[in-house]
């Protein structure tokens, strides 16, 4: 059995490309590294620079290569970003998933994994969140997403041989431990990764985007996961899949959350020193707060081995020395 991912070359593709061919699966990677960098694919990974949205590509793919599951990361996730250019983000995230999900199930895809959310959830939505908690995006990326989670839950309804499940991501962080990839971005905007930018002296302070949130010392909350432990989820969501289970959704986390004070006061545990930063404006399309209740996924048997927020800012910290160097 052979496993498509698209965006294999971004930060968490890549990591997930990995923790397949750890295991032994064939894999293929699809990406047009418009975001992704090539030396982060596994060499081990059969590579093509191409779109996901190209269906000639992927049935050719999907034929050649013998490929059964798909593992769908390939899009547009900068929050803000997608505020200012809404249409781009449709486009690419919801026009070009729509192709390739008709190009997989035309082809006899049986298991399709999508990268979606928890921003996805209604801000007013009880925390810790469920799966069946309240839908209610307020960006045009968490939209982009719930409108393909929409468009997957009907494939499935029409075509019963295409089955999906849905991973909604809290705040990914960290790195591979062996140092074989890691976070890179255009235009960095996750906390932990511009936190390490600043303490080795990359960017000169951290922006605390908005203290006046109804948190604990209002900032934003979030439930910060380890990004190997996020790979693993997406096994055991195929292992499932190809044991014959229905299609579904996961909400990925640890089921606690951390403010941005907090994760701050965290690396300057780390590091030994106070860390450079300033207050600044609330940035559009933030939520307040974001905690996920990972119950139905632990059920799977998924269990986090990296889930201590120093540990996830010593990988992170390791990794931005290493790609830096």
């Amino acid at each position: 059995m052979t496993v498509l991912v698209t965006g294999g070359a971004g930060y968490i593709g890549s990591h997930t490309t990995y923790a397949l061919l750890d295991r032994g699966e064939a894999v293929v990677v699809l990406d047009n590294l418009s975001t992704g960098m090539r030396a982060h694919v596994a060499d081990k990974a059969v590579f093509v620079e191409g779109e996901v949205a190209d269906q000639a590509l992927v049935k050719a793919l999907i034929r050649e290569q013998a490929i059964d599951s798909v593992i769908h990361f390939a899009g547009s996730i900068v929050v803000p970003e997608s505020v200012a250019e809404p249409l781009r983000y449709y486009l690419n995230n919801v026009v070009a998933s729509r192709a390739l999900i008709e190009a997989c199930v035309e082809s006899g895809i049986k298991q399709f994994i999508f990268s979606s959310t928890a921003t996805v959830f209604a801000e007013s939505a009880p925390q810790p969140l469920s799966e069946e908690s309240e839908k209610s995006p307020i960006s045009p990326y968490a939209k982009s997403k719930l409108m393909t989670e929409w468009m997957l839950e009907d494939a499935s309804n029409a075509h019963p041989g295409f089955q999906h499940i849905v991973l909604r991501y809290f705040n990914v962080c960290g790195a591979d431990a062996q140092g074989r990839t890691g976070q890179v971005s255009r235009i960095p905007t996750h906390l932990i990764k511009r936190a390490a930018m600043v303490a080795l002296g990359r960017i000169p302070y951290l922006d605390i985007f908005g203290t006046d949130y109804p948190t604990v010392d209002g900032t934003g909350v979030r439930d910060y996961i380890h990004v190997t432990d996020l790979a693993n989820a997406h096994l055991f969501a195929l292992d499932a899949l190809r044991e014959g289970g229905g299609s579904t959704s996961y909400n990925v986390g640890y089921g606690r959350g951390l403010s941005v004070r907090e994760v701050i006061a965290a690396m300057e545990r780390v590091i030994g020193r106070p860390l450079p930063a300033q207050e600044a404006p609330r940035r559009a399309g933030d939520p307040p707060t974001l905690i996920s209740d990972p119950s139905r996924i632990r059920a799977l048997g998924w269990t986090p081995q990296f889930d201590n927020i120093e540990g996830i800012i010593h990988s992170a910290l390791n990794w931005e020395r290493r790609f830096n160097a």
